[in-house]
């Protein structure tokens, strides 16, 4: 398949030579030549066309921790890649150089990327993240890598910004998801993000009743989302999904127009604190502490993951061992 000239799956037809993508809530709307906000799909002759396909920024065999994800198969390795291309403007983004502006990419073919997994994943589960920028700016590539690679697990790390149709398509085959969710208040997306609130809340239960597993992150911005009343509202959210979905709460650095302070660590433990009044399951990112990174039973409180994310006292059918208390999470390789 021509790299370039992929046909995008989400798309309208309007007037003589115009199409308007239905991928995400921008509905871009595109003449002859023009791209979309995303930079991953254009307007060619009247046809939008995925620009991307395949086109990644990099490839690497990470800890799946990484993603983060500590209740999807702890210990084990996934293959990571991902598109130069963002449906979010975020001011403060950490991952700038890659998701709001070009860089060099080079072409993997589904079909070479399922090798490159099979090859490197041989001790492990076969399984592939779409990670680093957004995912979903790569509709079409992991859709059909996931027709050509059934055997290999798919995993998202994404903003959740994408219209319901088309996820809901994608979702059967999606094993596992770290969604962004930014901030729990709507004017946060729509000043800061170029997005809005309720998509990615719809997203996140969406994929969760589809019976994806899920875990969901939180960059800690001081005195843009960080107000114990916004993080005890963010965790509240969460619990009328389940209680049992991860949390991770990340500090924030200064990063490509941002210029606030970075997090504190205390503020960060802070945050977990309040959080674990409501959450089951709460984490530490980009800190320096050993405080909330081991994971313990909820209804026991054994230590069931140490802090250095090394497997103790979960049974093979996902329960605590002391216990049998049900642990949320996928565990079997």
């Amino acid at each position: 398949m021509d790299q370039l000239k992929r046909e995008a799956m989400w798309q309208q037809k309007v007037g003589e030579s115009e199409v308007r993508c239905l991928l995400c809530p921008h509905a871009c709307l595109l003449g002859v030549g023009e791209t979309g906000l995303c930079r991953s799909r254009q307007n060619q002759q009247g046809i939008l066309i995925a620009v991307n396909y395949g086109q990644s920024i990099g490839a690497a065999f990470d800890p799946i921790e990484k993603k983060p994800l500590y209740h999807f198969r702890p210990g084990s390795q996934i293959i990571s890649l991902g598109p130069n291309s963002c449906n979010l403007s975020c001011f403060f983004c950490q991952n700038f150089s890659s998701s709001q502006q070009r860089c060099p990419t080079h072409y993997l073919s589904p079909e070479a990327l399922a090798g490159l997994v099979r090859d490197n994943c041989r001790d492990s589960a076969l399984q592939v993240a779409f990670t680093y920028t957004e995912p979903f700016t790569w509709y079409e590539y992991i859709h059909d890598f996931a027709q050509v690679a059934a055997d290999i697990d798919i995993v998202l790390v994404t903003n959740g910004f994408i219209n319901p149709d088309p996820l809901k398509e994608i979702l059967p085959f999606v094993k596992a998801m770290n969604i962004d969710l930014k901030s729990i208040k709507a004017e946060f997306y729509q000043r800061h993000c170029g997005g809005n609130l309720e998509t990615v809340k719809q997203s996140i239960r969406m994929s969760y009743e589809a019976g994806t597993h899920i875990e969901l992150t939180n960059l800690i911005i001081p005195g843009l989302n960080s107000s114990e009343a916004e993080l005890l509202e963010l965790a509240e959210f969460v619990a009328s999904i389940d209680p049992d979905i991860p949390l991770h709460l990340s500090a924030y650095h200064p990063a490509y127009k941002s210029s606030i302070p970075a997090t504190k660590g205390a503020a960060v433990l802070r945050a977990c604190e309040l959080a674990a009044s409501r959450l089951s399951y709460v984490y530490a990112g980009n800190i320096y502490s050993t405080e909330y990174q081991a994971t313990r039973c909820p209804n026991c409180s054994q230590t069931l993951i140490s802090a250095s994310r090394a497997p103790l006292n979960i049974t093979a059918d996902g329960t605590c061992s002391a216990c049998h208390h049900p642990i949320f999470g996928v565990f079997n390789v």
